[in-house]
């Protein structure tokens, strides 16, 4: 329960953070290899749907519930952090588009909130103790595919300062 609310704490923060972008800034790239917000915003929707996916399949069978994650997967839901660094990501994270307005941008983040309340009373209420396969760490139960949704989140606040930053936006205003 406490993984949910730290996750919902971590989304509103992040929605709360929306409103104080325009949209010209939430389509405008620091610099050229960086993403603009509302790129950034697109990757942590598209992200947690495949969390959210792979929770789903996590709690409707107990297929790999022996495997483990990764000895630094493990490591990091232990810290229940990212490492201080910049990750290089997959690299189709390239071709994130642009956002189409800031109002779907809330839409999406509004839904993906719901989705993983939802999800997350699934999880309270299976038997089902399944794993599916991270892409880099190995294999994740449905509980800690929600506490690296909320570890992913964070991590991205660290993007989110260089970039408000740039546009001199006060997170205090």
């Amino acid at each position: 329960e406490m993984l949910i609310d730290d996750l919902n704490n971590t989304i509103d923060g992040w929605i709360k953070a929306l409103k104080h972008y325009s949209f010209i800034q939430l389509c405008t790239k620091p610099s050229p290899e960086s993403w603009s917000p509302g790129q950034m915003y697109l990757h942590l929707v598209s992200d947690t749907n495949f969390y959210i996916r792979q929770i789903k399949t996590c709690i409707s069978s107990n297929d790999n519930a022996m495997e483990e994650a990764s000895p630094f997967a493990k490591k990091m839901f232990l810290n229940n952090d990212f490492p201080d660094a910049i990750i290089e990501g997959d690299p189709s994270n390239a071709q994130i588009p642009q956002p189409v307005s800031k109002e779907h941008l809330m839409g999406l983040m509004l839904n993906l909130k719901n989705e993983i309340n939802a999800v997350a009373i699934l999880i309270s209420t299976t038997a089902c103790k399944g794993k599916t396969k991270h892409p880099g760490f190995n294999y994740f139960s449905a509980e800690e595919w929600l506490q690296f949704a909320d570890m992913h989140f964070r991590h991205h606040l660290r993007q989110k300062k260089r970039i408000d930053d740039f546009f001199k936006i006060d997170k205090y205003a």
